[in-house]
């Protein structure tokens, strides 16, 4: 009993030391990417860096807060959270600032707070919340549609503000109902439907209807079932001509088109020669900067505030979602190198601690967790090196801005909450 008090009260310290030198990194590479060529004042409150110390300073009391809320707190209240984060949502198309042609932020005054950072937060402990709870069965079909609604409505309602790049990173919560025990159909379905939409945009939707019926009508072929034409296989080919004409007009009529030119050129879609030089001008300019940086940094870099290209601002909007490439020209292989390892502890450690919890709505949630971060950690290196299109979406503790900052800082240290009280659970 003795122990379990005294456990109630103790952080991970180790996952906490690596979130500090996260965010402690992630100034010093915002401020060399905004500061120029004149060395400025580091509590300079008009410089996006000094904005920045103020973000970390109000991240560290809430991380406090958060400790200091009874750990039953965040299980008990999941609902009454996940309903408040949709009407947050819902508000932004009443009350919402346009900002990059996106609908996605309250403006109050100069300052702005993006809702969708924390609505991460909010469908994390609704899908922990309702994975856990004892007549919750994720192998019948009608749990797991709720399950799937749970996501998809924040989804849904991220991508009507125009924000396709938060809007993907809830995909990252079907990694969670997979790990607790969706049946592997669903990621047959979600393959096919993959391929689909793709020979839908790329080659039209009649190419895209033949490649569906001939799964559909071979797929017994590679099963141990008698072929039988079943009233299911028929409904699922009709199912595939709406999917293809909506991902069509979805593409063609939805998507801006800066959008559908990232896609065409990661794709490999687009073949028009001059079109392709005047994308690398304009589309492709943040990336060809980025991956120069990059490149020039070398082994071990050029050193701190010694980089020519982020000192000249060659890179756009370098100190938000394209500051790895700051570290790139910097500290070279070995500071990129040192940042992948401590974003893949921190992963490690909390997919540990995640297995060791015995509240299942603490388990499920710690691996909610592990799945945002890895999600925003993989797409956001991946684009800047040039793996996946230029989405806009932040690196965890790393890049500049409040509410990535606050909405990771809470993801994290509510699971380091429940972490705490682990010893207390029977």
């Amino acid at each position: 009993m003795r122990l379990a008090r005294q456990h109630k009260n103790k952080l991970d310290f180790f996952s906490i030391v690596i979130y500090l030198l996260l965010v402690g990194f992630g100034w010093m590479n915002i401020y060399a990417a905004t500061i120029g060529s004149q060395i400025g004042e580091a509590f300079d409150l008009s410089q996006p860096y000094g904005k920045q110390l103020v973000f970390i300073g109000f991240s560290l009391v809430m991380a406090g807060v958060i400790f200091a809320i009874d750990a039953k707190f965040y299980e008990r209240f999941a609902s009454i959270v996940y309903l408040g984060a949709i009407v947050l949502l819902l508000g932004l198309f009443v009350f919402g600032k346009e900002i990059n042609g996106a609908t996605s932020w309250y403006a109050i005054g100069s300052f702005t707070l993006q809702p969708s950072e924390f609505v991460k937060i909010a469908v994390c402990l609704a899908i922990a919340k309702y994975l856990s709870d004892l007549q919750t069965n994720i192998t019948r079909p009608k749990d797991q549609m709720i399950a799937i609604v749970l996501v998809m409505i924040p989804s849904i309602l991220i991508l009507l503000q125009n924000d396709a790049g938060s809007t993907l990173v809830f995909l990252s919560f079907f990694f969670v109902i997979y790990r607790e025990g969706l049946p592997n159909i669903h990621l047959y379905i979600l393959i096919f439907l993959t391929a689909l939409a793709l020979i839908a945009v790329k080659l039209g939707v009649i190419l895209a209807m033949v490649f569906a019926t001939l799964i559909l009508l071979l797929q017994p072929l590679f099963t141990k079932n008698k072929y039988k034409f079943r009233l299911w296989r028929f409904l699922a080919i009709l199912g595939s001509v709406f999917v293809s004409k909506f991902v069509q007009y979805f593409y063609d009529n939805i998507l801006q088109p800066h959008q559908r030119d990232r896609l065409n050129l990661w794709l490999g879609f687009e073949d028009d020669p001059e079109k392709l030089a005047a994308l690398r001008k304009t589309i492709l300019y943040n990336l060809n900067e980025s991956q120069k940086a990059i490149s020039s940094g070398g082994f071990g870099g050029k050193g701190y505030l010694q980089g020519t290209r982020t000192i000249g601002n060659f890179v756009p909007e370098q100190h938000t979602d394209y500051i790895f490439s700051t570290v790139g020209e910097e500290w070279g292989f070995l500071g990129s190198s040192l940042v992948v390892i401590l974003f893949v502890v921190l992963l490690l450690r909390i997919l540990y601690l995640a297995n060791l919890q015995k509240n299942p709505f603490s388990r499920i949630y710690g691996m909610g967790v592990a799945a945002v971060l890895f999600t925003h950690f993989a797409i956001n290196i991946g684009m800047v090196i040039g793996l996946f299109p230029t989405i806009g979406i932040p690196l965890p503790f790393f890049s500049y801005g409040g509410s990535s900052l606050w909405g990771f800082t809470i993801l994290l240290f509510i699971f380091l909450k429940l972490d705490s009280n682990r010893l207390n659970e029977w």
